[in-house]
């Protein structure tokens, strides 16, 4: 079975002092706000409405918690960037993602999400920049990749790739498109190496290339958040 199929919501919380016991490995999604992430879960998940999408930017201002058939955690964060938001809930959003990145010592990797139409943000770059230090994989999507022409992603692709490479084979980038439904293996390849290496079974899987994962097609109209 597909490895985000069938999760389970499980619980949401406002504040630090809300997170749960640990009872798992977690993976976090987190992404500026309209960059497709909870789109992105949803098509992981293969349920149109488990994460919720708006079309107003910046909603989702919970830490919403997802059980896996595996035992693990999916960790949706809210997003960030959204300018629209007054500045005192921009500063909680900050203060429950930062302390939850930080002190969640059963977090085991991140799957960053970035429009691949305008990746590399100032806040993606910091997001990045921060996370890495911590020694945990990053995994980046660039979605709605079915925006661009196939030539224009692999360059955005190659781009990313070229730009984090210093940062070395613990940050891996692929295309995904959540309206076309692509990437959606390599996605699982990766973190299903991840849940392999905290379980303890097997060799985890090896990263998929970043020059491999497929350039998508044709322009199609938005897909949600």
């Amino acid at each position: 079975m597909p490895l985000f199929r069938n999760a389970q919501f499980e619980i949401s919380i406002a504040k630090p002092s809300g997170l749960p016991p640990p009872s798992g490995p977690e993976i976090a999604f987190a992404g500026r706000s309209n960059a497709g992430k909870s789109s992105a879960i949803n098509t992981l998940a293969g349920h149109v409405r488990l994460a919720y999408v708006s079309k107003t930017p910046g909603r989702t201002q919970l830490i919403n918690f997802f059980r896996l058939n595996s035992g693990a955690l999916l960790v949706d964060l809210p997003g960030y960037g959204y300018a629209a938001v007054p500045e005192k809930i921009r500063r909680q959003w900050q203060g429950l993602i930062e302390s939850y990145l930080k002190k969640r010592e059963s977090l085991i990797g991140l799957v960053l999400i970035m429009d691949s139409r305008h990746p590399l943000t100032p806040l993606d770059r910091q997001m990045i920049d921060w996370f890495a230090h911590s020694g945990r994989p990053m995994h980046v999507l660039l979605t709605k990749s079915d925006k661009l022409s196939r030539g224009a992603a692999a360059a955005v692709l190659q781009d990313v790739r070229r730009a984090l490479q210093p940062l070395g084979p613990q940050v891996t980038v692929q295309l995904f498109s959540s309206l076309k439904k692509t990437g959606v293996e390599e996605v699982e390849q990766v973190i299903g190496g991840w849940l392999a290496a905290e379980f303890g079974f097997g060799a985890p899987a090896a990263a998929v290339p970043v020059a491999e994962a497929g350039a998508l097609e044709t322009k199609a109209p938005d897909q949600g958040t």
